[in-house]
């Protein structure tokens, strides 16, 4: 079993989402984690968006990168440049480490429905690159 941090600013959002895909795509063949440097909670955007996609993530929480200092990671995905940048050093010598900044939905300004389609319009990056990674990196 592999284990896999997907790491993000607030953990909020965008790692969420990856977690959410991750997890629905790998089911037993990894564990998935997902934190940032820093906590804000779910997005109730994100929620709605990957609902809206057949995964519920509303009951996941937010997490800070900290509480997993103990972990044998496989692979470390960051999915922000703000995460990547600036992260605390993770100790995990034999860890692949991904990076893609992914378009942040929660930054959008509009009308619901634009929202909503911002949403949308991440969770579709964000699901596309999970598939990838998932038949890359797991022969799926």
């Amino acid at each position: 079993m592999k284990n896999i941090l997907v790491l993000c600013t607030g953990n909020s959002c965008r790692s969420q989402m990856a977690h959410g895909y991750l997890h629905q795509i790998l089911g037993d063949k990894a564990t998935i984690y997902s934190a940032g440097i820093e906590t804000h909670g779910i997005n109730p955007g994100a929620a709605l968006a990957m609902k809206k996609d057949g995964i519920d993530i509303s009951g996941h929480t937010s997490n800070n990168v900290n509480e997993y200092q103990e972990i044998d990671w496989h692979y470390i995905i960051t999915v922000c440049d703000h995460a990547y940048e600036n992260c605390p050093f993770i100790a995990a010598p034999n860890a692949e480490r991904l990076h893609h900044n992914f378009y942040d939905p929660s930054k959008f300004i509009g009308t619901a429905k634009q929202t909503e389609a911002a949403f949308i319009k991440a969770r579709e990056e964000i699901k596309n690159y999970c598939l990838a990674f998932s038949n890359t990196r797991f022969n799926l």
